[in-house]
C-alpha cells in the first residue's frame, strides 16, 4: 500500500511544513510507502492527484485549505482508477472536514488518520469544474468573492460573515431561470446556495438534511426583493433549512441549470473561491470518491 501526500506550504498561516513530519509518521502506520510532494502554485494539487492515479497509488492525501482540497478532488474526478482521497485541513472554514467529522485541530486530525475508514463521497460538477461543498450565487456570494486571502487568514470565517453583512448595503435581487431535473421555474432572489453537505461557511447545520453521499444537490434561496426581507431571511437561514420557510425556499435535485433572465453578468462562488459567470450547469456525481474520515 502506498500513498502520495501533497502539502501546500502556504496554508494555515504557513504551518503546513511544521506538520509534515507528523503527517508522514502517522501515514506510515497504515501505508508501506509514503511519498511527499510540495505544491508551488495553483493547480499543483490537481496535477499531483492525476500523478497518483497514473502511478498506481492506493491513496492520495492533501494538506491545506479548502482550495487545496478542491484541487485534489478535481484531479481525481476524471480519472478512471481513482485512489482513495484523504486530507488534513488547514483552511479558513474547512466545511468538508466538518461534515466528515474530521478534527479542526491539525495535529489531532493527523494523529487520528491511523483509525480513519473510507466512505463514499458525492462531488458536484459545475460546467467543466468540480466542487465538494457549495456553489453560492447572488449578492452575498459576490461580496465573498472579494474577501482577500489576508482577511481569511487573519479573521477566519468571520471575514466571510463581515463581508456578507456589508453586502446588505448594496443589496440586489435578480430574476433567475432554473431547470432542475427537467422542471422549469422562475425565481426572484438575492442569494442562492447549492450545497452538498450540512456545513456551509462554517455553519455546521445550515443544511441539516444534506449527507455526504445522498446523491443530491440541496438548493436553498432567499425569497427577498428588499433589504428588509433579506435581513428577515438571514437569521432563518443560519438556524438551518430543512423545508420551505417564510423567507426561504428549499428543494433538492440531481441535475440542473441556473441562469439570469436578463443579460446582466453574475459570477458564482465555488467552494469559497470565484467561479464561472452564469449560466451554469450543475450535476451530482453520486458516491464518486472514497474518502478517509473518522467512523461515525
Amino acid at each position: 500500500m502506498k500513498v502520495l501526500l501533497a502539502i501546500n506550504p502556504s496554508s494555515g498561516g504557513e504551518q503546513a511544513k511544521e506538520y509534515q513530519e507528523l503527517a508522514e509518521k502517522s501515514l506510515k502506520k497504515r501505508f508501506d510507502q509514503v511519498t511527499t510532494v510540495l505544491t508551488e502554485g495553483e493547480g499543483d494539487a490537481t496535477r499531483f492527484a492525476k500523478q497518483a492515479a497514473e502511478e498506481g497509488y492506493d491513496a492520495y492525501f492533501v494538506m491545506g485549505g479548502d482550495g487545496t482540497v478542491n484541487e485534489g478532488i478535481s484531479g481525481l474526478a476524471e480519472v478512471d482508477e481513482r485512489p482513495a482521497f484523504g486530507f488534513f485541513p488547514l483552511g479558513t472554514v474547512n466545511d468538508l472536514a466538518r461534515a466528515l467529522g474530521i478534527s479542526m485541530d491539525p495535529k489531532e486530525a493527523i494523529q487520528q488518520v491511523v483509525d480513519y475508514q473510507t466512505k463514499k463521497l458525492d462531488i458536484g460538477k459545475i460546467n467543466q469544474s468540480y466542487f465538494m461543498n457549495v456553489v453560492a450565487i447572488g449578492a452575498i456570494p459576490e461580496t465573498l468573492n472579494e474577501t482577500s486571502v489576508e482577511d481569511k487568514t487573519k479573521f477566519g470565517k468571520l471575514a466571510y460573515v463581515w463581508n456578507g453583512l456589508k453586502s446588505f448595503m448594496n443589496n440586489q435581487a435578480y430574476d433567475f431561470r432554473l431547470v432542475l431535473d427537467g422542471k422549469e421555474q422562475f425565481i426572484h432572489s438575492s442569494t442562492l446556495i447549492v450545497g452538498l453537505t450540512n456545513s456551509i461557511g462554517g455553519f455546521e447545520q445550515l443544511l441539516p438534511n444534506a449527507e455526504i453521499n445522498d446523491g443530491l444537490c440541496h438548493l436553498v434561496y432567499l425569497k427577498d426583493g428588499s433589504k428588509l426581507e433579506t435581513l428577515q431571511a438571514v437569521p432563518e437561514l443560519l438556524q438551518g433549512v430543512d423545508g420551505e420557510g417564510n423567507h426561504l425556499s428549499y428543494q433538492t435535485f440531481k441535475e440542473g441549470t441556473i441562469e439570469l433572465v436578463s443579460e446582466e453578468k453574475l459570477q458564482v462562488n465555488v467552494d469559497g473561491d470565484p467561479g464561472d459567470e452564469l449560466p451554469i450547469k450543475i450535476r451530482i456525481l453520486s458516491g464518486h470518491l472514497d474518502v478517509y474520515c473518522p467512523a461515525k
